[in-house]
């Protein structure tokens, strides 16, 4: 079996330069990449440069090598196309069909998925034509990813930056894996929690858990590829942001409970991945707790937290809303679980043994997807994106046929 042949377009913006890391991941991984510019971005990054990183020849023009049928042929050997950037120009035209370069004739012959990773100033991102061409794309069957906010061109700041490349290859890693499957959370709404509250004690001190969050970020990468719209409500993490997800950044229990019931009131399934704390201090100190010679510390009364998983089960903010739990246990990881998931009423818990060095922390995971209607799905040990996809595939498969 041969390498993975990939696509890479580039259009004409400011982060053509950031395609070139893109290119870069590809190549290490194994795959066979042919990037195809469009003339405005070889402003920016030259054709030698392309053909120099990827090792094929690189250009923008239909009428080269006509004999090859180039503007036909790249799009039908694919099994993958990623536009990145994809500038609101490239995103028109593909949106309407425009075939007037090598480029866009590449993606009206292409067969394989395709990935947009947008890049432009906030105010055309956020122009109605440009929104109605990016649900166009969506509704077809392609993977638009959400640009990220920050740093623009010039002075200007906003929604519209290119995600990072590493994390664009991520999202094009999962499309290759799922390959021609339709995006089947397209035009769906997903909230996911992840990684650990902290409950302050001091200021210098706090409760908190072992939580990283990497199977919630897991949750968020693989839903992306999928064609969610993903909202990601991040407690106490340091991993960089999935592309294309809207992050929410809070620290304790109660600041999680309000970012996602507020994420939450358009949300078509909400994942409760979060190690949230059961418990806070009653009492918070203002000044460092000094230890005290001769003395025993006081004791630390503790009262509890608003159990969020239980209360989004009980009060679903739309009608036909889907809510799925996490589950660690230490031991008798079963039998908590079903009891968890009765008491809870969630529609789907997700039960895995943890433990100081089991699971907190670890690129890999094994589970069991208990379903409310009774079932139980064991998820083998393996990466954590791979429990994910399972979690996934129970969420469309049982709640959320594919829309006509």
């Amino acid at each position: 079996m041969g390498k993975p042949k990939v696509v890479l377009g580039v259009s004409g913006g400011i982060a053509a330069y950031k395609a070139c890391e893109l290119l870069r991941r590809l190549t290490e991984s194994g795959h066979d990449v042919r990037v195809v510019p469009t003339a405005s971005s070889l402003n920016f990054v030259g054709e030698a440069t392309w053909a120099a990183l990827s090792g094929n020849p690189a250009s923008t023009e239909v009428w080269e090598t006509v004999h090859e049928v180039p503007h036909v042929r790249i799009g039908q050997g694919a099994d993958l196309v990623v536009v990145a950037p994809a500038t609101a120009d490239m995103l028109a035209k593909a949106a309407h069909g425009l075939a007037d370069d090598l480029l866009t004739n590449t993606l009206l012959t292409a067969r394989c998925p395709v990935v947009f990773a947008p890049a432009m100033h906030t105010e055309m991102w956020e122009h109605p034509a440009t929104q109605e061409n990016v649900a166009t794309l969506r509704r077809r069957g392609a993977v638009v990813i959400e640009p990220a906010v920050g740093r623009l061109t010039g002075k200007d700041t906003g929604k519209g930056r290119l995600p990072d490349p590493e994390e664009i290859f991520e999202v094009c890693r999962q499309v290759l894996r799922r390959g021609v499957a339709a995006p089947d959370l397209a035009g769906r709404h997903v909230v996911i929690s992840a990684g650990g509250t902290r409950e302050p004690l001091d200021p210098v001190r706090f409760l908190g858990n072992r939580s990283s969050g990497k199977q919630g970020y897991a949750l968020a990468r693989t839903a992306v590829a999928r064609g969610a719209r993903v909202t990601l409500v991040a407690a106490n993490t340091a991993l960089a942001d999935p592309a294309g997800v809207d992050v929410v950044r809070v620290g304790t229990a109660v600041q999680l409970r309000e970012a996602v019931l507020k994420a939450a009131s358009d949300a078509d399934v909400v994942v409760m991945a979060a190690a949230v704390a059961d418990f806070r201090p009653a009492e918070y100190a203002g000044g460092k707790i000094k230890k005290k010679d001769g003395e025993d510390p006081a004791p630390v009364a503790l009262v509890r937290n608003p159990d969020v998983l239980a209360e989004i089960s009980a009060d679903r903010a739309r009608e036909g809303q889907v809510v799925v739990g996490f589950a660690a246990e230490t031991d008798d990881v079963l039998d908590n679980g079903r009891a968890k998931l009765r008491r809870k009423g969630c529609d789907l818990l997700v039960v895995n043994e943890v433990g100081e060095t089991r699971t907190f922390g670890s690129e890999e995971n094994e589970a069991i997807i208990l379903s409310s209607d009774g079932s139980e799905m064991p998820v083998p040990y393996g990466p954590k994106e791979v429990l994910a996809e399972a979690v996934w595939d129970q969420v469309t498969r049982r709640y959320m046929p594919r829309r006509a």
